[in-house]
Order: C-alpha cells, then structure tokens, then sequence
C-alpha cells in the first residue's frame, strides 16, 4: 500500500481514524484468556469490528516484543489479518509514555 492508496480509502470511507494495537495481556477481557493465543484473538476482534471504519491500524511494537518469540509470532499473525486495502504502521518510537516505556522494560531489564 502507497500513500495514493491510503488516500484513495480516506476519501472512500470518509474517515481518518487509526486504530491503535497496543493489546496489553493484563488487561485483555477475561473471556479471552482461554484461547491459545489471547492477544491475537482480541486483536482479530478490534479488526472485526472497526475495519468498515478505520483506515489504518498501528501496533506498537513494545506490547508485541516483551512477549518474545510468541509476541513476534502474534505480531505477524495480527498483520496477516488485517485486510490489505487497510494501512498499517509500525509504532517502534523508543522514549515513549509510561505504559509502552514499562513493556520495553520488561522486555529488556525483566522488570
């Protein structure tokens, strides 16, 4: 996808809204917990429900990575599952805001 296509579904769903994938597995809803991969799971529900509507998606990274090998492999299956007409960006910002800021920490001080 190019900033022309980007454009181009700005214009056709009259919308400018980004949805931001910051899915934090202490705070994903309970009755999520019991899948495989919650995350992802709850990932594919915000997709779901906002895809009509958003233009954009934006995982950030820190939530995926301080999960390791299963974080990146959600991290994938999460892009994967994202319809390709809809942008995505990487939100890989290091000095970042508290929350993010503590998942870099535990992802590398083990905090």
């Amino acid at each position: 996808m190019n900033k022309d296509d980007l454009v181009r579904e700005i214009k056709q769903k009259q919308s400018f809204l980004c949805v931001g994938l910051d899915s934090d597995l202490t705070k994903i809803p309970k009755h999520l917990l019991s899948y495989d991969d919650p995350v992802l799971e709850f990932n594919k529900q915000i997709i779901d429900a906002t895809k009509e509507y958003c233009v954009a998606y934006k995982p950030n990274i820190a939530f995926y990575e301080c999960m390791g090998s299963k974080g990146w492999e959600t991290l994938q299956k999460t892009l994967d599952y994202i319809p390709k007409n809809i942008f995505t960006i990487a939100d890989a910002k290091r000095g970042d805001i508290g929350n993010t800021s503590a998942m870099y920490a535990k992802t590398f001080l083990k905090i």
